[in-house]
C-alpha cells in the first residue's frame, strides 16, 4: 500500500532515509514529503518514531476531480460507515492546487458534507465536527485534477510531541530541531558519549530532542492522542506491539550512562 509522509521543505531526503531505517520497504522523496510503500504497521511505526515527519497520511480513496460536484460525489461514494461512527467527531484538512477548486476551506466543507450525507444515507446519525481534537481527522489532497482522501494517522502535526506542559509558540518546531541535530551528526556524537551545549536554548527544544535521540526514545511516545485510535480501520493488537517496543527501547536507552547536555537562557520564562 502506498502512503504519504509530509515534512517541511528541504527535509525530504533526510525523511526518506529515516523511513527506510525504520523498516519501510520503499520511500521516495518528493516535494514536501515522501511517497512510501508498506503496510499499515509501517505507517504507524512512522507515526511513533519519525523525528522529521509532519503528518502520516493513509489513503482510503483516489478519484478524478474536475469540479466541486465530482469532489462531493467521490467522497459520497466512500464507505464511511467502515471508517467512522456517528458518535465520533470529525475534522477535514484540505490542500488544493490547480483550477478545479481553488479554495481549501470550501473544499474541506464539501468533503465534510459528503461524509455526513453518506452516514445519514446509511440510516446513521449525523456526526459532530471538532476542528481541534477530532476522533477522526480526514485529509484531502487535490492536485492536477486528482483527489486523494486519507486518514491522518497522527491526528495532527507530529511536531507536537506531547512532552510540553503547554504548547506555547516557539521559534523552532521539534521536527526541524531534530533535522538540525541529525544534519550536525548528533546521533553519532551521542553514541560516542559526546556532549551538547545550547548557549541560547529558549524553551529547550534542541536539548530535549537531543536527549530523546541519545536515549533512543521515540519522539511521539508521550502523545496522548493518535489519529488512528478511533478509526475503524485500526488494528489495536498491531499497534500495541509497536508501542510496547517503543516503551522497552526507551527504558533501555534511559539506563545508559548519562551525557552532558546543557542549555543556557537569559530569559527565565
Amino acid at each position: 500500500m502506498k502512503f504519504f509522509v509530509s515534512c517541511a521543505k528541504g527535509l525530504e531526503y533526510l525523511l526518506a532515509d529515516e523511513l527506510l531505517a525504520l523498516g519501510v520497504p520503499k520511500a521516495t522523496a518528493t516535494i514536501a514529503g515522501v511517497n512510501a510503500d508498506g503496510e499499515l504497521v509501517d505507517a504507524q511505526r512512522a507515526v511513533l518514531w519519525s523525528r522529521l515527519a509532519s503528518r502520516v497520511l493513509w489513503p482510503i480513496a483516489e478519484f478524478e476531480c474536475l469540479n466541486e460536484q465530482a469532489l462531493y460525489d467521490g467522497v459520497m461514494a466512500i464507505g464511511w460507515e467502515t471508517h467512522t461512527r456517528p458518535e465520533l467527531t470529525l475534522a477535514v484538512d484540505a490542500h488544493v492546487s490547480g483550477e478545479a477548486i481553488t479554495h481549501a476551506r470550501y473544499a474541506a466543507q464539501r468533503v465534510k458534507d459528503a461524509v455526513v450525507d453518506r452516514l445519514r444515507q446509511q440510516g446513521l446519525e449525523r456526526p459532530s465536527v471538532d476542528v481541534e481534537q477530532p476522533d477522526v481527522r480526514i485529509n484531502l489532497s487535490l492536485r492536477k485534477g486528482r483527489a486523494t482522501i486519507s486518514i491522518d494517522l497522527g491526528g495532527g502535526s507530529l511536531h507536537k510531541r506531547g512532552w510540553r506542559l503547554a504548547q506555547n509558540d516557539a521559534p523552532l518546531k521539534e521536527n526541524l530541531a531534530a533535522a538540525v541535530l541529525i544534519r550536525a551528526g548528533w546521533p553519532r556524537i551521542a553514541a560516542e558519549g559526546g556532549a551538547l551545549a545550547d548557549p541560547m536554548c529558549g524553551v529547550g527544544t534542541f536539548l530535549v530532542e537531543a536527549a530523546m535521540i541519545a536515549a533512543d526514545i521515540a519522539p511521539n511516545l508521550k502523545r496522548e492522542r493518535w489519529g488512528f485510535s478511533a478509526w475503524l480501520g485500526h488494528v489495536p493488537a498491531t499497534w500495541r506491539k509497536v508501542h510496547e517496543e517503543g516503551l522497552a527501547r526507551a527504558q533501555a536507552g534511559l539506563a545508559k550512562p548519562p551525557l552532558w547536555i546543557r542549555g543556557y537562557e537569559a530569559d527565565p520564562r
